[in-house]
């Protein structure tokens, strides 16, 4: 939603939708995993962060990982948050479907 009231440009578009994004092949994704500790009370999680493509997508992908680690978690922003230290089982899942090892 945009925030204008008024212009005085006669070739203004006004839209309220929003910019169409387009899920990247995964070769072409550049994900970086990574460990974090802070301000996750104590607990460990596993961080996939940089994801481009659509909300979906980042929830299947999400689903999908959190399936075959056996944990929970959740993704929203481009990121995906798996619970515990599951980096290395993270990075074979990633790699078996075709994303780049980004670390």
């Amino acid at each position: 939603m945009n925030n204008i009231v008024f212009s005085t440009n006669p070739d203004s578009n006004y839209s309220d939708e929003e910019p169409k994004v387009e899920t990247l092949a995964p070769e072409r994704q550049k994900l970086r995993v990574s460990i974090e500790r802070h301000h996750r009370g104590g607990k460990t999680v596993t961080l996939i962060k940089g994801f481009v493509g659509t909300d979906d997508d980042l929830q299947a992908l999400a689903k999908q990982l959190k399936t075959k680690c056996g944990t929970g978690g959740s993704a929203k922003d481009s990121e995906i948050i798996i619970q515990g230290e599951v980096k290395d089982k993270v990075l074979t899942l990633l790699q078996s479907l075709g994303y780049k090892n980004s670390k």
